[in-house]
Parts: C-alpha cells; sequence; structure tokens
C-alpha cells in the first residue's frame, strides 16, 4: 500500500486537474478532478459521440475543474482524414509559425501541473520544431491577469496553447477576444454559451472518459442491470454521476450505493452491507468510482464466487501509475479505461517521447504524466492546425484516438481512450 502522504498528495493533485484531472482539493484556483501519446484506441471500443443533456450549473470560482464536460453536442464531422504528421517543410526565408504556450507556472496551486504540461509541450517541440518558435508566457491565478496576458501573446504570435485552469479558460472563452487559433487546456464552465470559431478545447475530461466506459460496458453487456459504486469525495460522485446518467440514457436500469471510506480506505462494514445487497439484488454489471486502493479492497470483498463472477469497470482512476507498489492480482479482470501514454508504454507512438523525470520526488504521479501527455498532444494539434489551419484530421496521440474539426465554423474535438484489463496486477490494453 502506498504510504499516506504520498497518496494524499496523489488524490490531491489528481483532483486539481481533474478539473484538468479528477478530485477537488478545495484551494481557491486549484485544478481539480483526474484522470492525454495514447497511440491507437481500437475503434470499435468506444461509441460515437451521444446527444448532450443540459450541462450542470457552474461549480464555484475557487476551483479549477479540467473535466467538467458535458457530452459532445454536435455530430462528428464527416470527411475525416487520417493524419500522419510529417516534418515541417523547408523554411527558408520565411518567418517561424509563433506559438504562445500560455500556462500558470506562478501559481501556487497549479504551478506543478503547468510545469508538466510545459514539459510534455518543450518535448514534442524538440522532436518535430523545425518552421516553429514557441514563446513561454507566465500567469498566475486571478482571470484578468491571464486575459491581459492572452490579449498581449495574441498580438506577438500566430497561435495560443492555454490557458489550464478552468477559471481561466472561462475568461477567455467569454472575453470576446479569440481573434487567432486557440487551443485551451481545460473545459470552460460556460453553460449553453457557443464557443468563439477560433477556440479549440482539448482537455482532459473525467465525465466523458465514465460516458465511454459506461457504453463500453454496455456493449459487452447488453441488458445487464448496473450498480455503481462510489466513494463520497467530489470526484468520485462526478465520475458515478456520469456513468450513472449514460447507463440509463442507453436505456438500462442503473442503481447507486455510495460508500463512505475512513482515512481513505472503504470501511469493512460498509463492504459486508454491499456483499449482503448484491446477493439480494443482484446486478450483472459493477461500475466502481473509486481510487486504486479502494478499487482494490472492493474487488478483494467480492472475489468469492457468485460475486466474484460480476464483471466490473472503471475510469482511469483507479489506475495507480508507476506506483511503487502496484495493486497486485486481486485485481486481474478488472477493466478500465485509460490514456495509452499510461497503458501502451511500448507502443512506438509513445515510446518517441521521453518519460518525465520528477524534480522532488522519487516517482511522477499518475495525475502529473496524464498532464505531461497532454502537453505532448497540445503541441502535435497545434502543429497539424499551424501547417493547415482549416481541416478535419485525426491523430494517434499518447492521449488517446484524436479527432479535431477546426477552421469550418466551430472547432470540434473528441479523444477515445485506450481500453484495459488488469492481468497480473498490470492494466494491460485489449487488441
Amino acid at each position: 500500500m502506498l504510504p499516506k502522504n504520498i497518496k494524499l498528495l496523489m488524490l490531491c493533485i489528481g483532483a486539481m486537474l481533474t478539473s484538468a484531472c479528477s478530485a477537488p482539493c478545495g484551494t481557491p484556483g486549484r485544478l481539480c478532478a483526474p484522470i492525454a501519446p495514447v497511440t491507437s484506441a481500437a475503434p470499435a471500443a468506444v461509441p460515437a459521440p451521444r446527444p448532450k443533456p443540459p450541462a450542470p450549473p457552474p461549480e464555484p470560482e475557487a476551483v479549477v475543474e479540467t473535466f467538467a464536460v458535458p457530452p459532445p453536442e454536435a455530430p462528428r464531422p464527416p470527411g475525416i482524414m487520417q493524419v500522419i504528421p510529417q516534418p515541417a517543410g523547408d523554411q527558408a526565408g520565411q518567418a517561424p509559425y509563433r506559438i504562445a504556450l500560455l500556462l500558470p507556472l506562478r501559481s501556487e496551486a497549479l504551478g506543478r501541473a503547468a510545469d508538466a504540461l510545459r514539459a510534455g509541450f518543450m518535448a514534442a517541440l524538440e522532436r518535430d520544431s523545425k518552421g516553429f518558435e514557441v514563446n513561454l508566457v507566465e500567469t498566475g491565478d486571478q482571470a484578468q491577469d491571464v486575459l491581459a496576458a492572452y490579449a498581449t501573446a495574441q498580438q506577438q504570435n500566430d497561435m495560443v496553447v492555454g490557458p489550464l485552469a478552468r477559471s481561466a479558460v472561462s475568461a477567455v472563452a467569454a472575453s470576446q477576444q479569440v481573434i487567432k487559433p486557440t487551443i485551451a487546456l481545460n473545459h470552460p464552465d460556460v453553460r449553453d454559451a457557443r464557443l468563439p470559431p477560433q477556440l479549440l478545447v482539448i482537455g482532459l475530461s473525467i465525465e466523458e472518459e465514465a460516458r465511454q466506459v459506461a457504453e463500453w460496458a454496455a456493449r459487452e453487456n447488453p441488458s445487464a442491470r448496473a450498480l455503481v459504486i462510489s466513494g463520497n469525495s467530489a470526484w468520485q460522485k462526478r465520475i458515478a454521476g456520469a456513468i450513472a446518467a449514460q447507463w440509463q440514457r442507453l436505456g438500462l436500469n442503473a442503481r447507486s450505493v455510495e460508500l463512505v471510506p475512513l482515512n481513505g480506505y472503504l470501511q469493512d462494514g460498509d463492504l459486508v452491507a454491499l456483499r449482503g445487497r448484491l446477493q439480494t439484488e443482484p446486478a450483472g454489471v459493477l461500475f466502481a468510482a473509486l481510487d486504486p486502493d479502494q478499487a482494490r479492497q472492493l474487488r478483494s470483498a467480492l472475489a468469492a464466487p457468485p460475486l466474484g463472477e460480476i464483471p466490473i469497470y472503471g475510469t482511469s482512476s483507479i489506475n495507480p501509475g508507476r506506483s511503487t507498489i502496484l495493486p497486485g492480482p486481486e485485481m486481474d479482470g478488472v477493466r478500465l479505461l485509460d490514456l495509452p501514454w499510461l497503458v501502451q508504454r511500448d507502443h512506438p507512438a509513445v515510446m518517441v517521447y521521453p518519460q518525465p523525470v520528477p524534480r522532488d520526488e522519487t516517482r511522477i504521479s499518475a495525475d502529473m504524466e496524464r498532464i505531461y501527455a497532454l502537453g505532448i498532444d497540445a503541441f502535435r494539434i497545434a502543429r497539424e492546425i499551424a501547417r493547415q489551419p482549416q481541416r478535419r484530421f485525426q491523430l494517434d496521440g499518447v492521449t488517446g484516438q484524436l479527432t479535431i474539426d477546426f477552421g469550418h465554423g466551430p472547432a470540434w474535438f473528441e479523444r477515445i481512450e485506450v481500453p484495459a484489463e488488469y492481468r497480473n496486477g498490470v492494466p494491460t490494453p485489449l487488441r
């Protein structure tokens, strides 16, 4: 088991980004929520986008949420073409294409995540730098600070990548200042508002990941009654809510149960009660909106037949990444979605980029790795848009199979993550 201090740090940071990642930490200006090159997610693994229900009311300004994003509203654009990036052409006599990387590096709450994203972006730039110039623009937490920096960045560059904080993305989206291509790294908190055509949102979304998990499980277990099991933290409730809503949207029956962990771990009494409930109210599918340790407890508690035969699905929140202590074989058979960067490390599209190097710890948390991977894909998307501003294309990204439509009216983006299954204690992609 992970030491308590490391585990708490991982949960807090993951929460920060989940708004860029997934679990809120309660700190003003923090990115909150967990869970960007998955090289190739099996196309059949994830369904086409579904109609989008009304978005939830905005969360308090103090919490930066990257993952709070409703289902896609627009249909998939037609005419998608596969893109295999090629080195930029000879730039002799031409000025470089200038990209401003706008990040909250001066933020106490978000500085570490911003630095991880910067490192990923620069790693991708180093591989394909010909014809490009990147100018790093540092900001703090305040929306006005970000807006002023954004306006200057647009004047001095051809494209802006950023901001990262959800509140900052919301401010930019509503500012009417977006006149050049802008790639937002988080999701804006804007209800029923049309985004500027030049604004492409590519942030990680725990809700979208949860919806993909629900659709995957529904294909494999048609007509099954589902039980969604979560802890009581905000990011776990968000995962559970998105799964249950999608399951019901598919015309299936879903129930939910919320467990109350003690010091981060599920309590024996709750697990005994859960076993009793499943014996009297059978379920065909279980969803675990939990962290890695809690998911392992759940799996162990339900290991004995017949409960051990019920399939369990989860999001990337149940993958600890490069943990010093792996979940163990008790997790074998549990299915999840995650980024290729974490579950397809031997894929050629992932291997071409260097792994992040920790500055002040013995290892990088899974959420920081996801943010690093998001930085890699951010540059790759920016590069393709810079070369051909009006196009529809796909990228085999380190954060998933990416589909982008830019320059033909409202921008459109989709990320399909990799389906995996625990085998010998390690999440293994399903080919």
